[in-house]
């Protein structure tokens, strides 16, 4: 009878499953899935937002595969590669630093803290971007901006995050066909003071809204800079799924005038345009405080989104173990 040990671990509300692949003879990726939609089952199965792989690694210290609970497997995850991090270093308490290799590219992270567990990475280059896409739901027009920071991101903006249908309205974002066939991911943003956002987000693979993103939590900041300096500095607004929009720069404009905003139903009223988040702009380039459902992350940019990082506490809740896991699924 096999017993297969497991860490769960939680940071800013993301909470995950982590299981070292060096130690055991886990299946295939066919099987992984399967593991990840058994393991991360609430109230059935140990819960969980993700399931965590750790795995040698010829580029990095370790190798970070994600699964969703609906068993697919991501290609990065900013919570995820935080309590990852934290895990690979818990044993090994002079290591301060650490790489990553995830199928975004290689992440670093430093560990700032021990108690509590401060964690700091950088995150991939942002590239896709599109600014205010006009997208047509229920046959009304809503905006929505776009990048991809390892994973793709859609956010909107607006007045009362308490006032929004994350549920529905980000599934049916989510599922749009301007984003497919990936999807994306769907973050509602309230800019609170000019350097303190809240947010909102509803995440592809879990399929309902999350306590915290942390790649969208970053793709919040990013969003709301480029859409406060995009008259200034004539940005262009690149679609996500066209080949010039591969790298943040390239492309054609939309042409969409930023104040023609016309979300849907009582979400009109709820919308910010550019303007709204203009302020945003003077300090977001040093921080931004992310207000997550979960906890409060801390988003670094440089004005070339070269170095763009993600900050904040990541925490291990309890060890465990699963006895014949690999024979249940």
């Amino acid at each position: 009878m096999q017993r297969i040990n497991f860490v769960k671990a939680v940071a800013s509300g993301n909470d995950f499953i982590i299981i070292d692949a060096t130690r055991y003879p886990l299946p295939a990726t066919r099987l992984y899935k399967k593991l990840a939609k058994e393991l991360c089952k609430r109230k059935f199965g140990i819960g969980a937002d993700g399931l965590l792989l750790v795995e040698p690694s010829q580029k990095a210290d370790f190798r970070m595969r994600i699964f969703n609970p609906d068993g697919s497997e991501a290609e990065m995850c900013g919570n995820g590669a935080r309590c990852a991090a934290l895990h690979a270093t818990r044993k090994r308490t002079q290591e301060k630093k650490i790489k990553i290799e995830t199928k975004a590219g290689i992440v670093e992270a430093e560990i700032q803290t021990r108690y509590p567990q401060n964690i700091k990475i950088k995150m991939p280059q942002p590239k896709n971007f599109k600014l205010d896409i006009p997208l047509k739901i229920d046959n009304k027009s809503i905006s929505v901006s776009f990048v991809n920071l390892g994973v793709p991101h859609a956010v909107v903006f607006v007045k009362n995050l308490e006032k929004v249908d994350v549920q529905n309205l980000g599934r049916k974002i989510r599922e749009h066909q301007e984003f497919q066939p990936e999807g994306t991911n769907v973050n509602f943003v309230q800019v609170l003071t000019g350097e303190t956002v809240r947010i909102r987000t509803y995440e592809r693979g879990v399929e309902e809204e999350t306590l915290s993103c942390g790649t969208g939590s970053v793709a919040a900041a990013i969003i709301a800079e480029r859409k406060a300096q995009s008259t200034k500095r004539k940005l262009p607004r690149t679609a996500p799924n066209s080949p010039e929009g591969q790298a943040y720069g390239a492309g054609k404009t939309t042409g969409q005038a930023e104040h023609k905003i016309n979300p849907v139903g009582n979400f009109a009223k709820n919308s910010l345009n550019s303007k709204g988040v203009s302020h945003i702009a003077k300090v977001i380039s040093k921080r931004v405080n992310v207000h997550t459902q979960g906890e409060i992350l801390k988003v670094y940019l440089d004005e070339q989104l070269k170095d763009v990082y993600l900050e904040g506490e990541a925490r291990i809740i309890y060890f465990g173990s699963i006895v014949n896991a690999t024979k249940q699924v």
